[in-house]
């Protein structure tokens, strides 16, 4: 079986570096808002580049807490409206609706995969305050339009880098183009933690400081609360096994790089369409989708011979059970993204080997009878 990641080859590549640093941090009798902490989130903050990074339990709480604390800082108010990607994961529309802020799902572009720039000017009203900038897939999703947009309104550019650690806009990591960023350490993610971590990354002191507060139940002081806060820190142990993959975060994407460059070199079934390709200092692979009218025949052909693929994500947020009310949405190009993308093999530690086993098999898939592409 090729399987869709192995995370446990991964943390092998890295596996005395890693027993070190864990090691280090069972020695040290210490485990929460110590010295592994500051050293990660520095180093981070110096990858990305940005000021101030602030490690916090999960990118869920990344984003909740970037909003939370515009809210707080005066900077937004409840009620405020949130564009966002209709064909996001679910978690970036949680926590802008957790705020009591309103999202506002707005298409893909079909080409890009990614926000559609012109179609964000229509969904701004009045009560717009920001846009929610997802890096879907490890592609960046910035453009100098989006930013003009920005400017003109007045609006707040928040990045969800979830799925893009590493990734480029000309000469600024993704993480960095915005006022705020929410990361996600979720270990199948490109620089992965061994269970959940997040991080929140920005040059606004203000709101970084408020961050790190309403993460530690508030408080900037001890037993002192200034907010009505959270428990979301990272660990010490999270943050000394994300210090040490830091170090091979570009060398891991860049093979990343080599086995989609593979996958568009080698795919020449006319049955299946590939998302158009970026250079690679736009696009970190974290995810490699193509999209098929026949996608769950051709899961099935592929888990038969041993390929073992993921769909992202089979039900768009508009048609979840929890969003009721969105339910009698239309989002024609979401929709048909979510019943066509079936997301392949790709990591630091697929062999060239594996990588051409699946695109033969994805060569020789045959069309069924009686469907079009």
């Amino acid at each position: 079986m090729i399987p869709f990641l192995s995370l446990k080859d991964i943390t092998a590549k890295y596996a005395e570096e890693i027993h070190e640093a864990v090691n280090r941090v069972v020695d040290s009798g210490w485990y929460l808002q110590g010295s592994e902490n500051e050293r990660f989130e520095q180093h981070y903050a110096d990858y990305i580049g940005t000021k101030y990074c602030v490690g916090c339990a999960n990118g869920l709480d990344a984003l909740i807490l970037i909003y939370r604390a515009y809210i707080e800082l005066g900077i937004l108010h409840r009620g405020d409206e949130v564009i966002v990607p209709a064909n996001t994961y679910i978690a970036s529309i949680m926590a802008i609706r957790e705020n009591g802020l309103k999202a506002v799902l707005v298409e893909p572009d079909e080409q890009t995969l990614e926000l559609d720039e012109n179609k964000i000017e229509h969904a701004i009203t009045s009560r717009t305050k920001s846009i929610l900038l997802v890096h879907l897939y490890g592609r960046c999703a910035y453009t100098e339009k989006i930013a003009q947009l920005c400017q003109k309104y007045n609006l707040l550019l928040v990045e969800d880098n979830a799925q893009a650690h590493g990734c480029y806009y000309g000469k600024q990591r993704t993480g960095s183009i915005g006022d705020a960023a929410g990361h996600s350490f979720y270990p199948g993610k490109n620089l992965g933690a061994f269970g959940d971590g997040g991080a929140v990354t920005t040059g606004n002191k203000d709101l970084a400081d408020c961050v790190r507060a309403l993460a530690n139940y508030g408080s900037q002081k001890k037993y002192v609360f200034k907010y009505h806060g959270r428990n979301s820190r990272l660990d010490e142990l999270q943050a000394a096994v994300l210090d040490v993959k830091l170090r091979h975060l570009d060398e891991d994407n860049r093979l990343r790089q080599q086995v989609a460059k593979m996958y568009y070199d080698g795919i020449n079934n006319p049955s299946i369409t590939l998302p158009i390709r970026l250079d690679d200092k736009n696009n970190v692979y974290h995810l490699f989708p193509i999209f098929s009218n026949q996608r769950d025949a051709l899961q099935k052909y592929l888990s038969d011979n041993g390929v073992q693929t993921l769909i992202h994500y089979p039900i768009p947020p508009h048609k979840q059970e929890c969003y009721k009310e969105w339910n009698v949405l239309d989002f024609p190009i979401t929709e048909n993204l979510s019943k066509t993308e079936l997301s392949l093999p790709i990591s630091q530690v697929i062999t060239s080997q594996q990588v051409e086993q699946v695109i033969d098999l994805l060569n020789k898939f045959e069309k069924l009878p009686n469907t079009t592409c």
